[in-house]
């Protein structure tokens, strides 16, 4: 990882969570210019709509894979709060508690346990986190875990590894655990992005914990 330039391409280039911290280490700083805004990056903004339409008001909010808080900002722009931020890169935490929009940031990894409560939050959201190269289905279970029973997930998930990394095999045996579960397609990047990049989908999905 130490010559790859921090992308898009290195990012669905990682393979371990040393990975990336270091990647996001170098990124941090440069990441809302850089990636961002040069791609017209909405998924942000976009999953973030989708959660505040149905979410339940002055309810505490994980925001996980928060990165530079583009999702929380997105999230107080509306009116949401308290929200929280989890990331495994402090030096994007950093960043994303700078812009004064997260009640607390948590540094941990989502492969593994995360050093919260059960039943804490009653809401989860998620963007750009469940993707190729980042965190696998296996993660959804930690995540109901910390959920309070009828707090709205709004997950987004990459759609060309929905099928093929186990999302959807994973959400079918959690059908008891869950109610109201649908998929929302978005795509992620404006016109500015590339014209690849603009043909990229996320398949959003909604639920609450039973």
């Amino acid at each position: 990882m130490a010559d790859s330039k921090p992308d898009r391409d290195a990012a669905y280039a990682l393979k371990t969570p040393e990975d990336s911290i270091e990647l996001y280490r170098e990124w941090a700083k440069t990441y809302d210019q850089d990636f961002a805004k040069a791609n017209d990056y909405r998924n942000p903004q976009l999953i973030a709509e989708l959660f505040v339409k149905r979410c339940d008001r002055d309810t505490p909010v994980l925001d996980v894979g928060a990165g530079t808080g583009l999702v929380g900002q997105a999230l107080t722009a509306h009116g949401l709060a308290p929200v929280d931020a989890l990331d495994i890169s402090p030096d994007m935490l950093a960043v994303a508690q700078s812009k004064g929009c997260y009640r607390n940031t948590i540094h941990a990894d989502l492969t593994g346990q995360v050093g919260i409560a059960d039943t804490v939050y009653g809401g989860v959201i998620s963007v750009g986190t469940f993707t190729h190269g980042h965190v696998g289905p296996e993660a959804i279970d930690e995540l109901l875990r910390v959920a309070r029973s009828g707090a709205l997930f709004a997950l987004g998930i990459n759609a060309e590894f929905y099928e093929a990394d186990g999302f959807a095999e994973k959400f079918e045996t959690l059908k008891n655990r869950i109610d109201g579960f649908e998929i929302v397609e978005t795509y992620g990047y404006g016109k500015q992005a590339e014209a690849a990049l603009q043909q990229t989908r996320s398949s959003v999905a909604l639920f609450r914990k039973r």
